[in-house]
């Protein structure tokens, strides 16, 4: 039994370093739009806060990997707002580092990831390339 707990411990700060490394990639390539609290801007940019549903459901994990990996476009509602924009791809980003940048993501602004993402689901979601308006269609539903 002490052997099992030391694993979930150990996977417990993997899960916490590969997150703290997304910071900087959150950073780089995502704080500009969506802000370093992840609120967003109401109107032009939407916020990454409550993405709980999306982070529980295989769907919705492959949907956050699309969306990071080939952008978005199109009509898109959150909460009270639309938003028609363009996010761009960061399709040059290693596998890895989508990981990261997702786990990042999932467990900050009051997200809570239970289960972080790793290379091998980031290559398997991205596997068929999609349009940004592509990605927008495969957005499961909240």
């Amino acid at each position: 039994m002490m052997r099992n707990g030391w694993m979930i411990l150990a996977l417990g700060f993997w899960g916490m370093a590969l997150a703290q490394d997304g910071g900087k990639l959150y950073a780089q390539y995502c704080a500009g739009c969506h802000q370093p609290t992840g609120q967003g801007v109401p109107g032009a940019f939407p916020s990454l806060v409550g993405l709980d549903p999306l982070f529980k459901d295989p769907k919705g994990r492959a949907y956050l990997v699309q969306v990071v990996a080939f952008g978005l476009q199109g009509p898109l509602k959150v909460g009270s707002f639309t938003y028609n924009g363009l996010m761009p791809p960061i399709g040059q980003l290693e596998d890895e580092e989508i990981a990261r940048l997702l786990n990042h993501i999932g467990a900050s602004f009051g997200n809570r990831n239970p289960q972080p993402f790793t290379p091998v689901e980031v290559q398997k979601a991205r596997e068929r390339r999609l349009t940004p308006q592509e990605v927008l269609k495969g957005r499961p539903t909240r």
